[in-house]
């Protein structure tokens, strides 16, 4: 067996590491001494003393793990405040939908008003003053005489109004609306049951009225309440002005008028 026939005589290649050009530039960040040119800086810089750096695999393998441990400093985090200190109106989450809004009811607001009357009347009246297509009809006749308060979309409370061109309230003038007339019927005011007790009836009707007073066609406002609400709505400007002609099974209704002139000084001297 000849020398280059035995396995174990057989010299392995050597293994060299790849190599690293190694730019004045490189050793400058690595190193910081890198000898300057004269004239480079001006005839008054001062050389730096030219440093043994190595073999260039030991200053690429250098600038590896620098590279690794600044790039961990330069990468962005989010700052995050202390739990002690709030965060700014600008960094804090915006809704979508206004916190808190008063607008005219539209058709599509005719199934969550009818909710909301369901719940609130059938419990005093046995009955809803309105169906939910009588809503729907007031709503696409006549929407600039509603106002329904919202709350980040949830309705809490709705006025719905209509035209009427007779003095007082009779059966016909619940289901329909008298483009020419003067007069401002209310045929409802309901509060969600989760938001009464609170004063939001008092604010919505009083922003009702202000609305109404800005319409030039709309004189006056009537209503019909139950007996023990006219107090309440005697301090709105309303007086009443004798028993309805209108009930509803066997609970008897007071009728109340208010003229838009006296708006003003009933704002002024109300506590609502």
């Amino acid at each position: 067996m000849t020398r280059a026939a035995q396995p174990h005589l057989l010299q392995k290649p050597l293994t060299q590491k790849p190599c690293v050009h190694l730019t004045p530039a490189l050793a400058h960040s690595l190193w910081g001494y890198w000898p300057c040119r004269p004239g480079a800086e001006g005839p008054s810089s001062p050389q730096r003393p030219l440093l043994k750096l190595g073999h260039p695999c030991e200053a690429a393998a250098a600038a590896a793990r620098m590279s690794t441990q600044t790039g961990h400093y330069l990468k962005p985090r989010p700052l995050s405040l202390p739990p002690a200190i709030p965060e700014s109106p600008s960094r804090q989450r915006r809704h979508t939908l206004p916190a808190s809004e008063f607008r005219c009811l539209t058709p599509e607001d005719a199934a969550g008003v009818f909710e909301v009357e369901r719940e609130a009347f059938i419990p005093v009246l046995g009955t809803c003053p309105l169906n939910v297509d009588e809503i729907r009809y007031f709503l696409t006749l006549c929407p600039e005489l509603s106002m329904g308060w919202f709350l980040e979309g949830r309705l809490l409370a709705f006025i719905i109004g209509s035209l009427w061109d007779k003095e007082r309230i009779t059966q016909e003038s619940l289901t329909l609306h008298r483009p020419g007339g003067r007069t401002a019927h209310l045929h409802l005011l309901a509060v969600h049951r989760a938001f009464r007790q609170q004063g939001k009836g008092s604010v919505l009707l009083w922003r009702y009225l202000h609305h109404l007073g800005s319409q030039p066609a709309v004189r006056r406002a009537v209503f019909m309440c139950e007996a023990r609400l006219v107090p309440f709505y005697q301090r709105f400007g309303f007086r009443p002005v004798g028993p309805s002609a209108v009930s509803i099974g066997s609970v008897v209704f007071t009728e109340m008028q208010c003229s838009m002139r006296d708006l003003v000084s009933q704002r002024r001297n109300s506590d609502c």
